[in-house]
């Protein structure tokens, strides 16, 4: 009779549990849609007056203008101006501020108007927008340069945003100053090509046509010490003063006499195919410590450590505008980056008038915490090839002396190269339990305090302290690089991502995707770790009934391909969506977001104490994602027997995941390789197969001893 009951509970309250699946994501499904479609379309609006920006004002004009603009009374007279800031941010649409400004240039207050920041959606909380725009009053616009950060503190983690406030406040101020009006133009100049002349590389540089910055780890000390994070940041790993930081190169070389004398006679007419007529393009070229490209276009596709300034606007630039290039001239340097970009169509962008680039550094102030400072390197053509005599140009004073420096990721990987040795220790480990499973399975207990302390290692070191979660984010930005030129360099600069990936690729073809979701993947080790514990506390277990379990294999797999398919239009968006994984909020944030975010984690994790790895079966688009090429494995070295299935079902009721189906096979897309059904393969007192033939062979021992009992003495 309780049997019976049992087993009905067992039905019963699955089936309870799916029905409720739809209307939970009915409730929590639209919450985080509805959050992130509203910012991403620039539902975010809040309606601010002048008095809120500028308090001590009894009355203002109305705004007017370009920039829109009104004048601030008190007492009937004249005190300041009230203005409203429009660049256009990371989401393609403006960024609106109001701002409230002295005559004298000094804020008195701003608050953000209007964005549209997918960013802020993706792991940055909407405050730390609204406290840093806050940072600027008191300050004087009007005397810092545009794009100067050494006086406001950047938005960790949002660099690209803060940039484009940053420019926007600084240079609708100067507007503002001057009456609306742009800066007074240079005088009027048309661009020459002259025919090409052979010319070397200290010519080059002699001339201008090549401008370079040369920093070393002193000198950017000494900037970040004037906003207070200096070298002396537990945070901060100390460098020799005298070692270079970096050594940049800029060049337009949409120029053929340029262009010829820096690219190689290839590139330069593969260049000229990829620009479009009068199309400028830049090459930047840099040896050092630090990265002018950064890791940022790989994830998210934009260039977020340098950007062109030009008469108060600015252009960043995405992974479409960059290109790939393989050869410089003969007899230039070695580099140990290089980089082509294209003005993007449309930017206010004169190559005749004088330009800078702004090179962003940063250093982190805490566990996720950077402060961010910046450094200029302006550029004027050289007067050939313009058609009037421009105004004296100052060479830029440059030593011949190039330093050969190892590639970037070489000072990347040696400075982690603690952190990845731990981890190829680790790899070499479980290896070497996937590869002896035969021998270790014969020792039950070990196996289950080995796995269970791997999962421990995953969670608490490989997630907490490396930061090494996987997503399918990396697969479609593998996928973007394989169409748009692929480069080891892009991938090496975060190593231990590449070495995570690397062994999940040789693991999938081993053994498939088991290795990685069942052993490495930090969330899902903290998903069954949490399971375990509820388990040891007595908390109930439900196992969903095999048909409903096989139906909603398919969820992660019609997730995987929608997520797969917006990615081939967006990046950014699919980046957005694929917050369906809660891995960002878990594992690499620890919560600190958004609560619709935080809700959503929870609710997975809350379930995955009653369903064993719930968000892994039903729902994980990397892992549909790791199990399409898994189907590819060499080896299948889980046993199984030929009356598996037939003779009982302790495996399929012990498997973590019900990766084993009811006549006993184990499905390959599914399983995760915890162990437990080769632990009941060579149990006596669990296979009914080895019981039989242990039973066999106790009465064949017992018939033996009868004998030679009955046998004459």
């Amino acid at each position: 009779m309780r049997a019976s009951a049992s087993s009905k509970r067992s039905v019963l309250l699955p089936r309870l549990f799916l029905l409720r699946i739809p209307w939970l994501l009915l409730l929590l499904g639209p919450l985080g849609w509805d959050v992130a479609q509203a910012r991403e379309f620039g539902a975010y609006h809040e309606e601010v007056t002048p008095a809120q920006v500028y308090p001590k004002a009894t009355r203002f004009d109305p705004l007017a203008g370009d920039p829109p603009r009104a004048v601030a009374y008190a007492q009937d007279q004249p005190v300041g101006q009230v203005f409203r800031t429009s660049n256009i941010g990371y989401s393609g649409k403006p960024i609106q501020i109001l701002v409230g400004m002295t005559n004298a240039g000094v804020v008195t207050g701003a608050r953000v108007v209007t964005h549209a920041e997918p960013i802020l959606l993706v792991g940055i909380p909407e405050q730390k927008l609204f406290d840093f725009v806050g940072r600027y009053v008191g300050r004087n616009l009007l005397e810092a340069k545009s794009g100067d950060r050494q006086a406001v503190d950047a938005i960790s983690g949002a660099t690209v945003t803060a940039i484009v406030i940053n420019d926007g406040l600084h240079g609708t101020a100067r507007k503002v100053a001057r009456g609306g009006r742009t800066a007074t133009p240079e005088a009027q100049a048309t661009l020459r090509d002259p025919p090409h002349q052979a010319s070397d590389w200290t010519t080059l540089l002699g001339e201008g046509a090549v401008r370079r910055l040369t920093l070393n780890h002193g000198e950017v000390d000494a900037a970040f010490r004037t906003i207070g994070a200096g070298s002396g940041e537990p945070y901060v790993k100390a460098a020799p003063p005298e070692e270079l930081f970096i050594d940049l190169h800029i060049a337009l070389v949409s120029l053929q006499d340029i262009g010829r004398n820096l690219l190689a006679e290839a590139e330069f007419r593969n260049m000229r195919q990829w620009l479009a007529p009068a199309q400028p393009a830049l090459l930047i070229m840099a040896n050092g410590a630090y990265s002018f490209r950064g890791s940022g276009f790989v994830r998210g596709g934009i260039f977020d450590r340098f950007k062109i300034n030009q008469d108060g606007a600015s252009i960043l630039f995405h992974d479409h505008q960059y290109r790939r290039l393989r050869d410089l001239a003969p007899g230039l340097p070695a580099f140990a980056e290089i980089g082509l970009f294209k003005i993007p169509p449309g930017a206010a962008f004169d190559p005749t008038r004088s330009w800078s680039l702004e090179l962003l550094t940063h250093r982190p102030t805490g566990p996720i915490e950077k402060a961010y400072t910046s450094f200029t390197l302006d550029y004027v053509l050289p007067e050939r090839f313009l058609q009037r005599a421009p105004e004296p140009a100052t060479p830029a004073v440059a030593s011949t002396e190039e330093t050969s420096e190892p590639p970037l990721w070489q000072h990347i990987w040696l400075d982690r190269l603690g952190d990845i040795i731990v981890l190829g220790v680790s790899l070499g480990v479980l290896t070497l339990i996937f590869f002896f499973q035969e021998l270790l399975i014969t020792h039950p207990r070990l196996v289950i305090h080995l796995r269970r302390g791997f999962l421990v290692f995953s969670a608490l070191w490989i997630g907490g302290y490396a930061q090494a979660q996987l997503s399918v984010v990396n697969v479609f930005t593998f996928l973007h690089s394989l169409m748009g030129g692929f480069r080891w360099e892009f991938f090496l600069i975060e190593p231990m991502i590449f070495v995570l990936w690397c062994s999940t690729a040789m693991a999938l073809l081993l053994w498939g995707r088991g290795v990685f979701c069942g052993w490495l993947c930090p969330f899902g080790a903290l998903h069954e770790l949490l399971n375990w514990a509820a388990v040891q506390l007595k908390v109930p277990q439900f196992r969903l009934p095999f048909a409903w379990h096989e139906r909603l294999w398919a969820l992660k797999y019609i997730l995987f391909l929608g997520l797969l398919g917006v990615s081939l239009s967006s990046l950014a968006t699919a980046e957005l969506l694929a917050e369906v994984e809660p891995f960002k909020t878990v594992v690499l944030l620890r919560f600190d977001r958004e609560w619709p975010f935080v809700a959503w984690a929870v609710v997975l994790l809350g379930a995955g104490l009653f369903v064993e790895r719930c968000f892994c079966r039903y729902l994980c688009p990397l892992g549909a994602a790791l199990a399409i090429p898994g189907r590819l494995r060499i080896f299948a070295w889980l046993k199984r027997r030929r009356h598996c299935g037939e003779l009982c079902s302790n495996c399929s009721r012990d498997c973590l995941v019900q990766a084993i189906q009811p006549n006993g096979e184990i499905h390959p897309n599914e399983c995760i390789h915890c162990l437990r059904c080769q632990l009941n393969y060579v149990d006596e007192t669990v296979c009914p197969a080895l019981i039989l033939r242990r039973n066999r062979r106790e009465r064949r021992a017992e018939r033996q001893r009868s004998i030679a009992d009955e046998a004459p003495g």
